[in-house]
């Protein structure tokens, strides 16, 4: 398992991390086997958001870190904040009382990363520094991120914050790839070269910004996995015939696409799975060759100009 720096006050994080979203209707023992597996395998890194099962998924996960507290300093324990009920909000006040909240629900003292889940379009971004900056000198977050935002919505954000920005968490996968359309289309008259997300790949590794793939085993917007869909045959093909070369399974496959960028980048992986854990974990261990990486890319189903 590669590793990726943070910040000095956070452990290494684990390329591929977990994400705990579907966690919520697990029991204490399938709870156990889903964070010791992920452990074993070399992944420390646990991405949570408040609205998640309602809250109680970052519960169950708390009584799993209460049982175990020798544990925590070994875990990367991520969170986010700001969907509400019809709509989103970074005030100061929200962002100050959700994170005392999934603490509680958590059990522990501190996030290692607070993350703004979704651009809120009336934020007032002197709040939000505010709100760092007491989370910052309580103790209670050690490192700051965004969520779905593009590069000029970092920017304006940055422009008041007293803290880095160091994450965003984007859509992003090998049937998701509006990322980085744009940025191979350059200068080309199709719909694929235009820059929806004003350069957000781009404005990340500019400024170091770790982006963190979401759903990077899925089509749409949770529609499905497309590993073994009949939507996307020639792609399952060639993923098939990469992961009998590599003696992996094909999530490895996948997985190592997305590592295959050559910037800070992680996998959060929502499979509550044990064994598929372990067969994503291996896509750390491969690099594949850009003819191959092209091919991925092509079969897809984009073009290049």
């Amino acid at each position: 398992m590669k590793y990726l720096i943070v910040n000095n006050e956070i452990p290494k994080c684990s390329e591929i991390g977990i994400g705990c979203m579907r966690i919520g209707g697990m029991s204490s023992e399938e709870i156990d086997t889903l964070i010791t597996t992920a452990l074993d395998c070399g992944i420390n890194f646990f991405d949570h958001a408040d609205i998640y099962s309602g809250g109680k998924s970052e519960e169950l996960f708390g009584e799993w870190l209460e049982k175990n507290k020798d544990r925590r300093s070994e875990l990367v324990i991520q969170s986010k904040c700001g969907i509400r009920k019809g709509y989103y909000d970074f005030s100061k006040d929200y962002i100050l009382e959700s994170v005392d909240n999934i603490l509680k629900r958590l059990k522990t003292d501190y996030l290692d990363i607070l993350l703004l889940h979704r651009p809120d379009a009336l934020m007032e971004v002197e709040q939000i520094a505010e709100a760092f900056n007491i989370l910052k000198d309580e103790g209670k977050v050690r490192a700051f991120g965004l969520s779905n935002v593009n590069a000029i919505q970092m920017e304006l954000i940055q422009s008041e914050l007293d803290q880095s920005i160091l994450i965003n968490q984007l859509q992003f996968s090998l049937a998701h790839t509006g990322l980085i359309d744009s940025g191979i289309n350059a200068n080309h008259p199709s719909m694929a070269g235009e820059a929806r997300d004003g350069g957000t790949y781009e404005y990340c590794r500019l400024n170091n910004i770790i982006i963190q793939a979401w759903s990077p085993l899925q089509y749409g917007f949770f529609e499905g996995t497309f590993l073994g869909s009949d939507k996307y045959p020639e792609l399952n093909e060639v993923i098939n015939r990469l992961a009998d070369k590599y003696d992996v399974k094909a999530e490895a496959i996948a997985i190592a696409w997305i590592l295959r960028l050559p910037m800070g980048i992680q996998a959060i992986v929502g499979t509550t799975n044990p064994e598929r854990i372990k067969n994503i974990a291996k896509g750390s261990d491969i690099e594949l060759t850009k003819v191959e990486w092209y091919e991925l890319y092509r079969v897809a189903g984009n073009q290049l100009p």
